[in-house]
């Protein structure tokens, strides 16, 4: 606590000063530093990192007419403010509905909304529409989808390398989108799935194209079942509509049938939409789901059948 109200009262000195403050008359001003000179450098340096690692951008300059040169520090209003926005009431009056009605787990948009010119009030329970959860990886991705940081994470086994282009929050989960240096494609990545910390391994190392495709699962993705590609036969009569809800297919066959492949994670929600084509689609792969398909219809056919 006593740290903690000196790098308050520090804070404090430097953002109100007119001019730069030499660190001599910052230990003067602030309570808590030790009376030892050696010690008081150390605690000092020590301060003015841990508020640049917070964001807090002090400013080094020279002080005028000292003589030997001397440097002072200062906050400067410009660098720690947000500048006004100009929104206007009813933009601000929306904004105050989604900060009540969104609720960000584990954060708070309260003092980011007062910044704004916003009237503040807590949140509750039966105003709460939405409620979205975090995940230690966002910090590091939201910096790198900015600032076009190439970043390195654990995968499915295996160590990625991925220019960030977006993040998506879908059905509950955080997806980035990005270009996957190691399969040289646009790729998905589910944040809860990632088996290591995100590492920025490239500052400003590549050019955006373009934002990807975003997230649009299919509910035969939204499973938690390991990922299997299925290979679907759909008959030349119904492969307009596969196309248009699946994709482009993967073979095009001389009768116009076609062959798609969907990547599956919930297998009862892949049973229903095959069954949606009836008799004109037929899995081929894998071997264990077109099995399983099999053996729930010889098991469904038994139990209509018997009285």
């Amino acid at each position: 606590m006593a740290k903690l109200e000196r790098l308050l009262n520090l804070t404090a000195a430097l953002l109100e000063t007119e001019r730069p403050l030499a660190a001599e008359e910052l230990r003067e001003r602030i309570e808590g530093y030790p009376e030892a000179s050696a010690s008081f450098r150390r605690a000092f340096e020590r301060d003015k990192d841990d508020l640049r690692e917070m964001g807090i951008p002090i400013s080094l300059e020279p002080l005028a007419g000292s003589d030997p040169p001397v440097d002072g520090y200062r906050i400067r209003k410009d660098d720690y403010y947000l500048p006004d926005p100009g929104l206007e009431p009813d933009e601000l009056a929306a904004l105050h509905l989604a900060g009540n009605a969104v609720r960000i787990d584990g954060l708070s948009g309260a003092e980011a909304l007062r910044k704004l010119g916003g009237a503040v009030g807590e949140p509750s329970d039966d105003t709460v529409v939405a409620s979205v959860p975090t995940d230690p990886r966002l910090t590091v991705l939201f910096t790198a989808v900015t600032e076009r940081n190439v970043v390195a994470f654990d995968y499915r086994d295996e160590r990625r390398l991925v220019e960030p282009w977006r993040l998506d929050f879908v059905r509950g989960r955080w997806y980035l989108t990005g270009y996957d240096q190691n399969r040289e494609g646009e790729r998905h990545f589910r944040l809860d799935r990632m088996a290591s910390m995100v590492e920025i391994v490239a500052e400003a190392a590549f050019e955006r194209e373009g934002s990807g495709t975003g997230i649009r699962l299919q509910p035969w993705e939204l499973g938690d079942e390991p990922p299997q590609i299925a290979r679907l036969l759909v008959d030349p009569d119904q492969a307009a509509w596969a196309t248009h809800h699946v994709g482009q297919p993967v073979e095009v066959r001389d009768d116009g049938a076609i062959i798609i492949e969907v990547a599956v994670t919930n297998e009862v929600a892949f049973r229903s939409f095959v069954l949606t084509f009836l008799e004109h689609a037929e899995i081929l792969e894998p071997a264990d789901l077109r099995a399983s398909m099999i053996s729930w219809l010889e098991d469904l056919a038994n139990r209509v059948a018997t009285p």
